[in-house]
C-alpha cells in the first residue's frame, strides 16, 4: 500500500494558521467590535498608556452597568405592584342585595313571663338575679311600664321546665318579621310584597331580612316596634356575599326618608408573590354553606366554628344542635365577642381576588308632614306621635350607570427589565442585541480554533519565513496535477513528484504541493 504524501516537508515545524491564534482572533476582534472602548484598547496606533486609559474607562462603565442590571433584577424580583382607577360605563348594572336588620332583636309587645325569665339578661331587661334593669322603666310610657313590672314579677310564677328549646325557635317566634315590618315596596316602578324578600338565618344579634334586588327599589313604611332602639340597621352587599349586618350596616331613623345613593366598585388583586388575595376557582366550594368565597363568609364561618367548639352547638340549622337560650347566654354570647375582639388572630381571611362593593351617600328628610301623618295615622288606626316614632321610608339606587373600576397592576415585568438593560448597555457600553452577537460570534471563532488545522512552517529565499497551508487555494487546488510543472515559481519537469527535492540547484524558489 503506497504511503500518503506529508503535506509539509520532512523537518518543517508546525505552526497556528494564519489568523488562528486566540491572541490573534482577540486582537481582531477588539479592533471591529462596535462596543465603545474596546476598539481603542486593540488599536495599533494607540500607545499603551492610552489602551490602558481605556481599559480602565471601559471596565468602570462595565461595572456601572452591572450594578444598574443587579439592581433592577432585585426591583423585579420584589413583585411591585400599582393600582389603576378607571370609570366605566354600563348599560345596565345588577342591583345589589339590601339586607334589613330591626335594631330590636324582638318584638316588645311579644314578650311573656317564660320569656322575660329565661332569656331577660340577654335582650339588656334583666340582670343576673332576673329582676328590670335600674332606670329601665322610667323611659317607658305608664302603660307599658305597668306591664312590663306585672311581667317581671315572679312571686307566684313557676319556672317552666324547660325553656325555648333553641334560639332559632325564639327568634321565629319573637323577632320582627317582614309581614310586619313592611308596609310598602316598590321595585323597578313595580310593586313588591314580602314574597320578594328571603329570609335570613338569624343573628345573634338579631333577625335579618334579605332583599335580592335588580336595579334600583324603594321600601316605604317600614314600621319599627321598639321602644328601646328606634330604627333599622341595613346592608348593601353584593348579591354573592352573605351579610355582615352588624359590623357593616348603616342605621336607618325612624320619622325620616333616608336616600342612599350608590356606586358599584370593582375591584381586582393580584395573586401571590405581587399580592394576597384568594384566588376562586368555578365550582369550587372554599366554605361550607357558602357559594363563593368572600370576606363575610369567611368571618362568619370563623365564629360559626368558635361556637361550636366551646359550646358543642350553632346559632343556625345544621347537623350540630342548635344553641338554646340558656347555652347562649352562658357560653355563646361570651364566646362571640371574644371572636369579634381576636378575630385578626383567630381567623385568617385574605381578600378575595376579585370584590364587589358599593359606596354610599346617604342623605336623609323629615317625615311625614302634618297632612301626610294624619293620612297615615287614620289608615293604620294610629296616632300622629306613633307615626313620626315608627314610620320610615329608604330609598336606595344608583347614582349613574357606570362602575369604578380598581386594578391592582405589575409595575414591573420582565419586558421592563429587557428594556431597562438594553437601554444601559447602550448608554455605558454602546453595546445592543448585535453586539452581544458578535461576542458570541467571537466566542465560537475562539472555540473553533483549538481545533482547526496547522500550518507548516518552511524557509524561503533571504531567510524569509514562509507559511505553507495545508490546503491548497481554490485556483491551485482546481488545477490538474500535470499542469503543476509550469507553476511560475516551480518551473521543474513533470517527472519530479511531489515533495521530492532534486538532487541538482535549481535556480528560483521550490514550493511542496499536496496533490
Amino acid at each position: 500500500m503506497p504511503r500518503p504524501h506529508s503535506c509539509c516537508p520532512r523537518g518543517a515545524p508546525l505552526a497556528p494558521a494564519p489568523g488562528g491564534s486566540f491572541a490573534q482572533i482577540t486582537a481582531r476582534f477588539l479592533r471591529v467590535t462596535k462596543i465603545h472602548g474596546l476598539h481603542h484598547m486593540g488599536s495599533r496606533r494607540q500607545s499603551r498608556p492610552r489602551c490602558l486609559l481605556w481599559g480602565l474607562a471601559f471596565l468602570l462603565s462595565l461595572g456601572l452597568l452591572g450594578t444598574w442590571s443587579s439592581n433592577r433584577v432585585r426591583y423585579l424580583l420584589s413583585c411591585p405592584v400599582h393600582s389603576r382607577v378607571r370609570m366605566a360605563w354600563a348599560a345596565r348594572l345588577h342591583f345589589p342585595a339590601v339586607t334589613l336588620c330591626n335594631n330590636n332583636p324582638v318584638r316588645f309587645l311579644q314578650l311573656t313571663k317564660p320569656d322575660l325569665y329565661s332569656a331577660g339578661q340577654w335582650l339588656g331587661l334583666a340582670g343576673e338575679n332576673r329582676s328590670l334593669l335600674p332606670g329601665l322603666l322610667e323611659g317607658l310610657p305608664d302603660a307599658q311600664r305597668h306591664w312590663l313590672s306585672r311581667l317581671a314579677n315572679y312571686s307566684r310564677f313557676l319556672p317552666p321546665r324547660r325553656s325555648e328549646r333553641t334560639m332559632h325557635s325564639l327568634f321565629h317566634r319573637l323577632g320582627h318579621q317582614i309581614e310586619d315590618m313592611l308596609l310598602a315596596c316598590r321595585f323597578r316602578g313595580e310593586p313588591c310584597g314580602p314574597q320578594h324578600f328571603t329570609p335570613v338565618s338569624p343573628s345573634p344579634r338579631g333577625g335579618r331580612t334579605r332583599y335580592p334586588g335588580a336595579l334600583g327599589g324603594q321600601l316605604a313604611g317600614v314600621r319599627d316596634e321598639t321602644s328601646f332602639e328606634a330604627g333599622i340597621r341595613v346592608q348593601v352587599h353584593s348579591q354573592d356575599e352573605p351579610p355582615y349586618i352588624h359590623q357593616l350596616g348603616f342605621g336607618v331613623s325612624p320619622g325620616f326618608q333616608t336616600f342612599v345613593s350608590c356606586q358599584e366598585q370593582r375591584l381586582t388583586y393580584l395573586p401571590q408573590p405581587w399580592g394576597n388575595c384568594r384566588a376562586s376557582v368555578p365550582g369550587e366550594q372554599i366554605l361550607p354553606g357558602y357559594e363563593g368565597y368572600s370576606i363575610a363568609a369567611c368571618r362568619l364561618q370563623c365564629e360559626k366554628e368558635a361556637v361550636v367548639s366551646s359550646c358543642q352547638c350553632r346559632m343556625v340549622p345544621h347537623a350540630t344542635s342548635i344553641c338554646s337560650p340558656n347555652v347562649y347566654i352562658e357560653c355563646a354570647d361570651r364566646t362571640l365577642d371574644a371572636a369579634v375582639e381576636d378575630s385578626q388572630d383567630r381567623c385568617s381571611c385574605p381578600t378575595p381576588c376579585n370584590l364587589t362593593r358599593y359606596n354610599k351617600e346617604i342623605s336623609m328628610v323629615r317625615i311625614p308632614s302634618k297632612g301626610s301623618a294624619r293620612y297615615l295615622a287614620h289608615k293604620y288606626h294610629r296616632n300622629e306621635t306613633y307615626i313620626r316614632e315608627n314610620f320610615l321610608v329608604l330609598d336606595i339606587f344608583f347614582e349613574a350607570l357606570n362602575y369604578e373600576a380598581i386594578e391592582q397592576k405589575k409595575a414591573y415585568e420582565l419586558a421592563g427589565l429587557l428594556g431597562d438593560i438594553g437601554g444601559q448597555m447602550g448608554l455605558f457600553i454602546g453595546a445592543s442585541i448585535l453586539t452581544i452577537l458578535e461576542i458570541l460570534d467571537y466566542i465560537y471563532e475562539v472555540s473553533g480554533s483549538a481545533g482547526s488545522s496547522q500550518a507548516c512552517v518552511g524557509r524561503g529565499q533571504g531567510g524569509v519565513t514562509q507559511t505553507l497551508g495545508t490546503r491548497l487555494s481554490p485556483p491551485i487546488a482546481g488545477r490538474p496535477c500535470g499542469t503543476l510543472g509550469r507553476h511560475a515559481e516551480g518551473a521543474y519537469s513533470t517527472s519530479i513528484l511531489p515533495n521530492h527535492r532534486h538532487r541538482y540547484a535549481h535556480q528560483g524558489i521550490f514550493e511542496d504541493f499536496a496533490c
